[in-house]
Parts: structure tokens; sequence; C-alpha cells
């Protein structure tokens, strides 16, 4: 039943009072039941005859159990739900303890199923022979005992009694959640009811049917099962439904709503045992090559192999996710302290060691793993998987093959922890409100015309409000949240590219773009599909890389800058003049743009060295045939010296400060009367 085996999360508050309320409640099932069944005279001599209707209405109700499945996201199954169906129906038809003996065997045989532990099995057995004793004492109350024969008061009495099993069987399980998760009784107990009063309904609904069918003939028990079962099929699929919407369609594995589940049940089994569970986070090296090279057919047929290798005999308590793209992800639990977590993730690199043939291609797979571990690296799901993703990016970095996570690769305070957190809530949803772009526009010096504009991250915050853009990035980049809030900011330029292009203003885009993204394969993909979708030229976009990204990993991002530079989109090198390798970048990089930072810019007129600086820029620019843009022109003097030096562009305060879209278009309209 949904509210008898849904997963659970460790306890955290009052574990004295929690077990005492698991014990209590078993120790009343048990009186109970002994109470009711005297009142019932189940003892007596010839109180319950056996006729073969029973056996077989038993025999339906355990056969029902061999399915276990989801619904309504709660641990339960639509058909080994109906034994409630057969356990009121022999209730009502033969008494008390009969319906007992059934509901107690249905519970053991699913509890089976599922793989319950045995205490969860007790209490499950305990709080819905509970809840039997209040439905049989309902239902005597109001039909007084009498034998089945379709009146209806006795029809009143059904519901009535069905009603009582669920209210009983709901509250007591909330009870022992509450105590568990220190979520509210009544909010636990109103949120099961909610989900399962249509569900409830009708197997109550059906009882006196089947009832009925017991009493005239067993032959009527056996063809009403075709219909009972045939509405909980209808119930199955859309428990199949839902399960599809935690499985990854290509690979079959969960995805990462299915794996998150899957870690919260282990993290609660965990917490109880007191042993670990190990996260860990794959990310395949060069997997955007297989795509380019080979198409995206073979891409695809990469990873399902690779998932076949993955969930080839898995040892108990793995469970292995596809999360999009080129990441897998893995859970390990009941690790002992006798257990090298790190053991895990040499057996991740093992199942990539041998090369995978496709399409007569032997392909060599590697990648970097990152690794957490509960509860030594984090308490949660979120936390140990942030970890992970934060321990897979340093691996990569040193070039290694599997890293644990360690705080020193972690610098954010736990405020940041909550804005990384609200940040990922804000871009799981396209349509989201808080991350939006400005616009600062930028200036040809020679005769004023607005060539284009950059686009300057905001985030508003819920309750913090405006949120500086370079803490966000700063909290960001060392998680997959930076991968997030690229697309969207991409999303986001490429839109408004449209837009101004629809108005009449053929302008380009400069967009910045992080270490992350510049190591990734995969985001020149993205960014030619989402060129495509949005129909601009991709010349009219200009990505702003700096030398700090350059310098994290020179190979990797050399070779992603060639093929953006290929697919068209322009090439500029941000904050020119404050790395140390400027010359061999310039040199070896396809870069259409230097963009010279302001700290050089803003004091030229009253600081020889920034000013020669400056100059030798744009002459270095001019010979290499690279268009140069000046940031930070604050006032008319430095633009005047700008355009006498032959600058080609400026941007700064003293042409606009960064405006919306909407106020930069007014903006451009009043450029376009005054010129």
């Amino acid at each position: 039943m949904a509210t008898t085996l849904m997963r659970n999360t460790a306890p955290r508050e009052h574990p004295g009072r929690y077990y005492g309320f698991m014990s209590a409640v078993t120790v009343l099932a048990i009186v109970g039941a002994g109470v009711t069944a005297v009142r019932a005279n189940a003892f007596d001599s010839g109180a319950f005859d056996v006729p073969f209707a029973f056996w077989l209405t038993a025999g339906l109700a355990l056969i029902a159990e061999f399915r276990p499945t989801r619904w309504g996201g709660l641990w339960m199954s639509p058909i080994a739900s109906i034994y409630l169906v057969y356990v009121l129906a022999t209730m009502i038809t033969w008494g008390f303890l009969p319906a007992l003996v059934v509901q107690s065997g249905a519970i053991v045989l699913l509890s089976v199923q599922i793989q319950s532990s045995a205490w969860r099995t007790i209490f499950n057995v305990s709080q819905q022979g509970l809840a039997l004793c209040v439905a049989w004492t309902v239902w005597n109350a109001i039909a007084g005992g009498m034998a089945w024969n379709g009146t209806a008061i006795e029809l009143l009495a059904v519901f009535a009694a069905g009603t009582a099993w669920t209210l009983t069987s709901s509250a007591l399980v909330a009870g022992r959640q509450g105590l568990r998760t220190g979520t509210g009784w009544g909010e636990l107990t109103l949120q099961w009811l909610k989900s399962e009063w249509a569900l409830r309904a009708t197997q109550v609904a059906i009882a006196p049917i089947l009832a009925t069918a017991a009493m005239s003939s067993w032959w009527l028990v056996a063809a009403s099962a075709i219909p009972i079962f045939s509405v909980y099929r209808i119930l199955q699929t859309a428990a199949d439904r839902e399960r599809e919407a935690d499985h990854d369609p290509l690979t079959g594995l969960l995805n990462r709503k299915g794996f998150q589940e899957e870690v919260d049940g282990k993290l609660a089994d965990a917490a109880e045992t007191k042993t670990a569970v190990a996260l860990l986070i794959l990310d395949l090296d060069r997997f955007a090559d297989v795509n380019s090279a080979l198409g995206h057919e073979v891409g695809d047929q990469l990873l399902v192999e690779l998932a076949k290798r993955f969930t080839t005999d898995i040892p108990p308590g793995k469970k292995i996710a596809h999360l999009g793209g080129d990441e897998f992800a893995f859970v390990w639990s009941e690790l002992d302290g006798m257990t090298d977590p790190m053991e895990c993730a040499r057996e991740i690199r093992a199942r990539l060691d041998a090369p995978i043939v496709l399409a007569d291609v032997s392909l060599e797979v590697d990648g970097s793993v990152g690794v957490a571990v509960f509860p030594d690296d984090g308490p949660d799901f979120q936390t140990l998987f942030r970890h992970a993703d934060i321990a897979m990016y340093e691996s990569k970095q040193r070039a290694g093959t599997y890293t644990r996570y360690g705080a020193e690769f972690d610098h954010h305070s736990p405020e940041r922890l909550h804005l990384l957190g609200d940040l990922r809530r804000a871009l799981d949803h396209p349509d989201a409100p808080g991350v939006n772009l400005f616009y600062q526009p930028q200036v040809r010096l020679v005769d004023g015309e607005v060539i284009g504009a950059e686009a300057l991250l905001r985030y508003s915050h819920p309750e913090r409000g405006v949120v500086n853009p370079a803490e966000i990035i700063e909290t960001a980049e060392h998680s997959s949240v930076m991968r997030m809030l690229t697309e969207r900011v991409v999303d986001i330029a490429l839109r408004q590219l449209r837009t101004w292009k629809e108005s009449g203003y053929d302008l380009r885009m400069a967009v910045n773009v992080s270490v992350r993204d510049l190591q990734s394969p995969e985001f020149t993909d993205f960014l030619t599909e989402r060129i495509d979708a949005y129909g601009v030229n991709a010349k009219r976009l200009q990505l702003e890389i700096t030398e700090s990204a350059l310098m994290a990993d020179p190979r990797r991002v050399l070779q992603n800058v060639q093929r953006l530079s290929d697919l068209g989109v322009g090439i500029s090198l941000d904050d020119f003049g404050t790395g140390f390798s400027s010359m061999q970048h310039l040199r070896r990089l396809p870069v259409t743009e230097i963009k010279i930072d302001k700290s050089f810019v803003t004091t030229l007129c009253d600081d020889p060295d920034n000013a020669a600086i400056v100059s030798t820029t744009i002459d270095l620019g001019r010979a290499l045939d690279v268009e140069v843009v000046a940031e930070g022109v604050e006032d008319e003097k430095v633009r005047k010296q700008l355009e006498g030096w032959g600058c080609h562009a400026g941007q700064g305060w003293h042409f606009a400060k960064p405006m919306s879209a909407d106020a930069f278009e007014r903006w451009m309209a009043e450029q376009r009367q005054g010129h």
C-alpha cells in the first residue's frame, strides 16, 4: 500500500520516540487483533465455515502481490493493492479473523517482493492489522454483525469501514514518518489521503460486488477477477508511464529525478544501519568528437553500450543513472568501514578500459570520476551530488582518473551553497524568473555607430535581490550549474539577437563563457543547435574568453575554440594584458578581437605606462588584423585618444550604462534619431 511502503528518510528527531512508537503500534496490533477476534466470535466452533470461494478469494489476493510497482510517487502497487478489495470482501462475508489472515499474508508476500527489511514488514503488518480492527468495529456497529445480504445499510457500512481503514493506516504511517523527518503528522496524512482517495474509493466500491459474488458461487468470484484486474491494469499503465518519467529513454537507466529518489532511499537505510553510501559522477572525455566524426547516432550507440557495461554483473546496492549528454552517476550503498569508496571509482574506470567497437570502428573511451561519500562528505543528495561534481571537475583539472571530494576543492560558504541551490532551481525551468541579461553598447569610435552589445548577467534572488554577477560566477563555475547558466544566457542572448534583427538592428552580441564551457566538447554542439533554432547568423555572436580560461587546460580549450571558430562564431580575448601569455595565445588562437582591460583604459590619459600599454596593444591588433575594443571608456577625453590611436570600438559609461533589453531598444531609437 502507498502508506505502508513509502520510502523513508533518516530519523532526525527523537529516535527514542520513533522506536517507541513502532513498538507501541506492534503491541497494540497484537492486543487489538485478539480483542477484536474475541468480539467477533472468531474462535467459536463453527463460527467460520471454509467454502471454496474463500480459498479462491484469498488466493487471488496473494497472486496480486507478484508484480509490485509504483503509483502516485509513493511506494505501492496498483495491482498489489487489489488485496484491500479482497480483504474487505472477506471481512464482510466470512468475518474478521479470515480477513486478518488474508491481509497479513498479502503484506508479507508484497514485502518479500520489494525486499523490505524485517522491521518494516512487522510494522506494515501491525499498522494494517490495527486498521482492520477499526474497520471491523465500524462495520459491526453499523451493520450489526449480520451476514452480507447487500442491503443499503450494509453498503453504507462497507464504505464507512473502508474509510476507517484508510484513515487509520494513513494516520499511523504519518505518525511514524513524522517522527523520522520532523514533518508535521497532519501534513503527511493529508498528503497521502489526497494522493490515494480515488484509488481507495474504487477499492471500497468493488468490495461489495465481490462479496455478493462470493455468496452466490465461487465461479462468480473467479469471473469477477477479470474486470477487477482490468481496472488495476489501467492503473498500472499509468504507473508505468510515471516510471518512464524517472528513466532515460535512450539507455533505460535512471534519470536525475529517479536517481535522486533512489539515493534518498539509500541514505535513509544507511543512516539506520550506520553504513556509508558513495555517490560518483563520471564525465566522459572527448565524447563530442565521436558525435562530430561519426554522427550522433553512433554517439547514442556508444552511450547505450556503456550503459550495458555498467549494468552487467552489478553488485547489490548499486544503482546507475544517465544524467544526459556524457554524464553518468552511480550510487553504492551499504559500504562498511572496511570498504574503500575509491574501489567503486576504480571499478567504473575498469569498465572503460576495453575499447567499444561500433560501426567497425574501435573507440577508446576515457573519463573522469568524482566521488562523495555519505555521511562524511554530505548529509543529503543535493550536497553529495554537488560535492561529487566538484571532485569530478578537480579530477579533470589534474588530468587524473578519479578524485574524492575534499573541502580544499570547495571555497563556498554556506550562504553560497544556498545561493547555488536557489540558482539551480531558477534554471530548472525555462520560464522561471530571476536570471536575465543587461546589455552595454559597443560603439565604433570613428563614426559613433553602435555595432553591438555585451550581454551582462543579472540574477534577482527572491530574498537577496540583485546578486553581484561575480559572486554568481564564482559560486557556479565549479558545479554543473555553470553549464545550465551558460545555456540559459546563450538562449536569452540569441533570442535577443533575433528580436533586434526583426526590429532592424543588425548588431552583434558578445557573451562571456567560462572555463567549464570551453573544456566541454558538447558546448559547440549545443551552440550550433541553438543558433539554428533561433535562425541567427553565427557571425553575429562573439564569445569572450579570458586568458585564465586558456591556461586551465590549454590543449583541450584550444581544440574547442578552433571548433567554435570554424562554426563562424567570433572569438574575443577578454581582459587582454592582465595575463602572462598573451602573445602566445594571439599566435595560436583564431582570435577575431582583443578587449583591452578597463584597468588600463580608464586612466590612460593620466598614466603614461597605461597609455603605452593601450597604444601598443592597438598597434599589435592592427598588425595582426584583429579588431581592438577598449573597455572602461568613461569620458570624452579617453574616447578621443583611443580614436586617435586607431582603436576600433569602445565600451563604457561614456556611451551608456548596462541596461535592460527594453531600455536598450529605446536608447537605440534615440541614437538613430540623433544621427
